[in-house]
């Protein structure tokens, strides 16, 4: 399976990239990862929050049904939500076919300056540990 290392990634199995900063914020888009994906089988529906909608660290913030069963999505990072993946609404099976690319889920404005507002989660080595330890 896939664990591309431009990202981070969370223990609960969802990624963070960092889109872009303006010295003010920075933008995280988040997604599930191919292992998650994998694990859920057929994703046939996408539960996502609003835009505008504050988050947490490792609070859910929506949901993935697939036929298999229903899983929460957790944010990886504090902020407000700044998109969501409209297309998921009517193709959430994009997720199946592009977890790390076109089957994103939500992008978060994180505020503060500097740093790295995803420094904190795993990175591709110390998660592909875990999936291999699961």
């Amino acid at each position: 399976m896939a664990t591309p290392d431009d990202r981070r990634y969370t223990d609960q199995h969802e990624w963070a990239l960092v889109q872009g900063t303006d010295g003010t914020s920075s933008v995280v888009r988040v997604g599930i990862t191919d292992h998650a994906q994998d694990a859920l089988g057929d994703i046939v529906f996408v539960q996502l929050p609003a835009v505008g909608d504050e988050v947490g660290p490792g609070a859910p913030i929506g949901e993935v049904e697939s036929t298999k069963s229903v899983s929460d999505i957790y944010a990886p990072v504090a902020g407000v939500v700044a998109a969501v993946n409209e297309a998921l609404a009517d193709t959430p099976e994009t997720i199946n076919a592009d977890p790390y690319g076109a089957g994103w889920l939500v992008e978060i404005s994180v505020a503060g300056e500097g740093g790295d507002p995803i420094g904190g989660l795993l990175d591709a080595d110390a998660y592909q540990a875990l999936v291999d330890a699961s």
